[in-house]
C-alpha cells in the first residue's frame, strides 16, 4: 500500500519518535504546523491502511507504527525499479549515478557498499 506525500511526512514523524501523542506529532512537524484536525485526519487514513495503531492512554492515544521504514522504503524503491526500469536493478544505479550530483566521495562510499555486499553473496 502506498502513501501520499503528507501521510509519508506524518510516517517520518512517527518512526522519527517512535511512541508519540498528538502534540508530540503537532511539535515535529516544522512551521507552518498543520492544523491539529489535519493531523487526526492523517493519523486516522496511516491507521485505516495499517501503517500505525495506538494504545489509549485516559483521553489520548499514544501512536506507534506497526511497518517498519525500511520495510517501506524497500518496497517502494522495489516498485520504482519495476516500474521505472523494466525490473532492472543496474539500470536503476546507472541513472542514480549519472543523474545525481554526487560527489566522487559519495561514489567511492557507495562502491564500496556494493563491494561489500558483493562479498557477502
Amino acid at each position: 500500500m502506498q502513501l501520499s506525500k503528507s501521510e509519508e511526512e506524518l510516517m517520518n514523524i512517527v518512526w522519527n519518535l517512535n511512541k508519540a501523542y498528538m502534540k508530540d506529532i503537532l511539535d515535529a512537524y516544522p512551521e507552518p504546523k498543520p492544523a491539529t484536525t489535519t493531523v487526526a485526519t492523517l493519523l486516522k487514513r496511516v491507521a485505516d491502511k495499517g501503517f500505525i495503531a495506538y494504545n489509549s492512554i485516559g483521553r489520548s492515544r499514544e501512536y506507534f507504527p506497526l511497518v517498519k521504514k525500511k520495510d517501506y522504503f524497500s518496497k517502494h524503491v522495489n516498485g520504482l525499479i519495476k516500474n521505472f526500469f523494466n525490473d532492472s536493478a543496474s539500470q536503476f544505479a546507472s541513472f542514480f549515478a549519472q543523474e545525481t550530483n554526487l560527489s566522487k566521495t559519495e561514489l567511492e562510499e557507495l562502491k564500496k557498499l556494493i563491494d561489500n555486499e558483493i562479498k557477502k553473496k
